[in-house]
C-alpha cells in the first residue's frame, strides 16, 4: 500500500475531549478496485470507529446527547452546558438539535438489525400480547405504537395522519412480519382499532385472542348511559350560576371576619369538636365562620371523588348531593340558632342553594341519572375493575397470585358478567312508563351481546419448549396508557408547555424507541450495555461502508410504506402546501381574474 495523501481531523469525543489528527490514508499501488468501483484505500480504524462520518462529533457525544434527551428529557440548552462544564467541549443548541434527530436514525438503524435476537426473545417467553394503542394532542401529532405486554418493549412506533384502518393495518403487518404472529391481541373500542386487527387475524389465519380493553368497555358503557343526563345537569349547574354564588359567597364572609379569620378558624374547630346540646351554631365570629364552611363544604364537592374519570366518578351529581344536605342542615340549624347575623347569613345560603335543590329539573335529571348510574355500577362491580393510586383502572387480581389463581378469577368474573346479563334481561320492564330504564338495560345488553365474545381469553398456554403452564394477558390497556402518561408528562417537564400540540407533532416516532433503553433485558440484546451503544453504533456504519464498497444494498429491515391513503383532513404536509405564498396568489390572481373581466367588459 503507497501512500494516497494525509487528511486533517478536528473530533470531539467524551473520550479525548476536542482534539486535531491527522490520518494517512493509503491506497492500493495496482490500482485494484472494490465492486461498486471505488479504489481500495486503507484508513485509520482509530478515527471511524470514534468519529461519525462526515462530522467531528464522536459516536460517545452522539449516544450522551440522545440519552440526555429522550430517556432523561432535558433541554438542548441543559445538555449543552453539561458538555461544557462536564466534558469541555462546545456544541451550539442547533448542533445538539442535529444530533438528536441522527441519535434516533442510529438507534431505529439499531433496532431493525437486531430483529432476529428480539425474536428469540420474545418466543422463549412462549409469544407475546401485542398491545397497540394511539395517541395525540387536540388532533394532530398521532402517535401509533405497538408493545410487547409481557415484555414491556415498544416493538415498533409510527406517525400516522389519523387512526384509521388503513393507516393501522400496514403499520401490524410490519411488526408480524418482523416479530411473528403474537398470542394475543389488546386494544380498544375504537372502530379503526376493531378494524384493523379484525383484518390483521384474518389474513394471518391463525386461532389468536383478539381481547377489548376492560376499563376501555366500561367507560364507554358508562358514557352511553350517562353522557345525556349528566350534561344535562352540569348545564343546570351553569346556568343557575350556584357554583360562583356560592365562592361570591365565601369571599363575602372571608371579608367581613377580616383580620380575625385565625381566632374565628380556632372557634370553628373548637365548635366541630364540641359536645353541644342540639344542633345549634354559635354566634358572632365563630358562628359567620361556620357559616362560611358550610358553604365552603359544599364547593368542596370534588373531595368526594375517588381520583377517577368521569363516568367512574359523577362529580356533578355529588355536587347537587352536597347542596341537598347543606340545605337540610340549614333547617335545623335555623330552629336553633339566637343569633340574629349568623340567622340571616344562614338565610342567604339558603337561598343560593333553594335554585339547586327546590328545583324540579335539577330533581328530574338526577333521577334518572341515580337510577343509571345503579345499572353502571352494578357492571362495574361485575368487571372488578379498581382504581389505582394514579386514577387508572387496573384489575383486582394481584400479579403476585399463581396464574392459577389469575385464571379462576378471570372465570369468576366472566360467571358474574353472564348473572349480570340474566338479571338484567329478567328486571327488564316490557311496556309502561317506565322507558328509560328499559332504555338504559338495552344499551347494557347491546354492548355486551356486541363485545361480550373479545371479553375473555386472558389465558394463554405456554409450550413445552418454553416452560409449559400458562400465563395471562393483561385485561386493560394500562400499559400502554400509562407509557403515554408519563411520555406526556417527561415533555412537559423538558418544554414548559401544558399543551403538547406543536411538541407531539414535532416529535419523531423513533423516540419512543428510546423508552426502551430503560429496560435492562432490552439493553442486552441490542448492545449489551449502554457502554457498548456508542460501538454499535460504529459498527452499524461500518457494515453500511462494507456493503456499498461490494456494490450490496445496506442492510434494512424497514419496510417504506408507499401510496399511503391520506385520512386526514389537512395533515403537517399539506399544511406547508396550502399555506405557501404560491398557493395564495394562485387563488388570488383566479379570484380576481372574472372581475376583472367584468370590469372590462364594462
Amino acid at each position: 500500500m503507497h501512500v494516497q495523501k494525509t487528511v486533517d481531523h478536528h473530533g470531539k469525543t467524551l473520550a479525548y475531549g476536542e482534539f486535531d489528527a491527522r490520518e494517512t490514508v493509503h491506497v492500493c499501488p495496482a490500482g485494484c478496485r472494490h465492486p461498486a468501483g471505488v479504489r481500495v484505500t486503507r484508513r485509520a480504524m482509530a478515527l471511524t470507529e470514534m468519529l461519525i462520518p462526515r462530522s467531528t462529533v464522536g459516536y460517545d457525544v452522539l449516544v450522551f446527547v440522545g440519552l440526555q434527551r429522550f430517556l432523561h428529557c432535558r433541554r438542548r440548552e441543559e445538555i449543552r452546558d453539561t458538555l461544557l462544564s462536564e466534558h469541555g467541549l462546545s456544541l451550539s443548541t442547533g448542533a445538539v438539535s442535529h444530533l438528536t434527530r441522527r441519535f434516533l436514525e442510529y438507534l431505529h438503524a439499531l433496532h431493525d438489525a437486531r430483529t432476529e435476537p428480539l425474536r428469540a426473545a420474545l418466543a422463549a417467553d412462549g409469544g407475546w400480547p401485542l398491545h397497540i394503542d394511539a395517541t395525540g394532542e387536540n388532533g394532530r401529532g398521532t402517535l401509533l405504537v405497538a408493545y410487547a405486554g409481557w415484555r414491556r418493549w415498544v416493538l415498533g412506533a409510527w406517525k400516522i395522519p389519523t387512526e384509521h384502518a388503513e393507516a393501522i393495518l400496514p403499520r401490524l403487518r410490519q411488526v408480524v412480519h418482523r416479530f411473528g404472529a403474537p398470542c394475543a391481541v389488546v386494544r380498544d373500542l375504537g372502530p379503526a382499532m376493531i378494524a384493523a386487527t379484525a383484518a390483521l387475524v384474518a389474513e394471518l389465519g391463525l386461532t389468536i385472542p383478539v381481547l377489548a380493553c376492560h376499563y376501555h368497555f366500561l367507560r364507554d358503557i358508562g358514557r352511553d348511559l350517562l353522557d345525556a343526563d349528566y350534561s344535562e345537569l352540569r348545564e343546570l349547574f351553569r346556568r343557575g350560576k350556584a357554583r360562583p354564588k356560592l365562592r361570591a359567597f365565601a369571599r363575602e364572609l372571608g371579608r367581613t371576619l377580616g383580620s380575625d379569620i385565625a381566632v374565628a378558624r380556632e372557634d370553628l374547630r373548637a365548635w366541630q369538636t364540641g359536645d353541644t346540646e342540639g344542633h345549634v351554631l354559635p354566634g358572632g365570629r365563630a358562628g359567620i365562620a361556620t357559616v362560611r364552611a358550610l358553604a365552603q363544604w359544599v364547593l368542596d364537592y370534588a373531595a368526594d371523588s375517588s381520583g377517577e374519570d368521569y363516568p367512574f366518578d359523577r362529580p356533578y351529581l355529588d355536587l347537587y348531593d352536597r347542596c341537598c344536605g347543606v340545605r337540610l342542615a340549614i333547617d335545623t340549624f335555623m330552629t336553633g340558632t339566637p343569633d340574629r347575623a349568623v340567622t340571616k347569613s344562614l338565610e342567604r345560603l339558603r337561598r343560593v342553594l333553594d335554585h339547586v335543590v327546590c328545583a324540579l329539573p335539577f330533581e328530574a335529571v338526577t333521577r334518572r341519572l341515580r337510577r343509571r348510574a345503579t345499572i353502571f355500577d352494578e357492571l362495574r362491580d361485575a368487571v372488578r375493575l379498581m382504581p389505582t393510586s394514579s386514577g387508572r383502572h387496573t384489575a383486582t387480581s394481584s400479579h403476585r397470585w399463581p396464574p392459577e389463581r389469575q385464571a379462576a378469577e378471570l372465570c369468576d368474573i366472566e360467571a358474574a358478567i353472564d348473572r349480570l346479563t340474566a338479571s338484567l334481561q329478567e328486571r327488564r320492564p316490557r311496556r309502561g312508563p317506565a322507558q328509560d330504564t328499559r332504555q338504559a338495560i338495552d344499551l347494557v345488553l347491546e354492548h355486551l351481546e356486541r363485545h361480550g365474545q373479545s371479553l375473555w381469553g386472558h389465558v394463554i398456554p405456554r409450550p413445552v419448549e418454553a416452560g409449559g403452564g400458562m400465563r395471562l394477558v393483561e385485561r386493560t390497556n394500562n400499559l400502554l396508557e400509562t407509557f403515554f402518561r408519563d411520555m406526556k408528562h417527561m415533555e412537559r417537564r423538558r418544554s414548559g408547555r401544558k399543551v403538547l400540540t406543536h411538541d407531539l407533532e414535532c416529535l419523531p416516532a423513533a423516540a419512543v424507541l428510546a423508552r426502551n433503553l430503560a429496560h435492562p433485558d432490552y439493553v442486552a440484546i441490542l448492545c449489551g450495555s449502554l457502554d457498548r451503544l456508542a460501538p454499535s453504533f460504529a459498527a452499524l456504519d461500518e457494515d453500511r461502508r462494507r456493503r456499498t464498497l461490494a456494490g450490496q444494498q445496506p442492510t434494512s429491515q424497514t419496510t417504506v410504506l408507499t401510496h399511503e391513503t391520506a385520512t386526514a383532513s389537512l395533515p403537517a404536509p399539506d399544511r406547508r402546501l396550502v399555506r405557501s405564498e404560491g398557493m395564495h396568489m394562485r387563488l388570488l390572481a383566479a379570484a380576481c381574474g372574472p372581475l376583472t373581466q367584468t370590469m372590462g367588459g364594462a
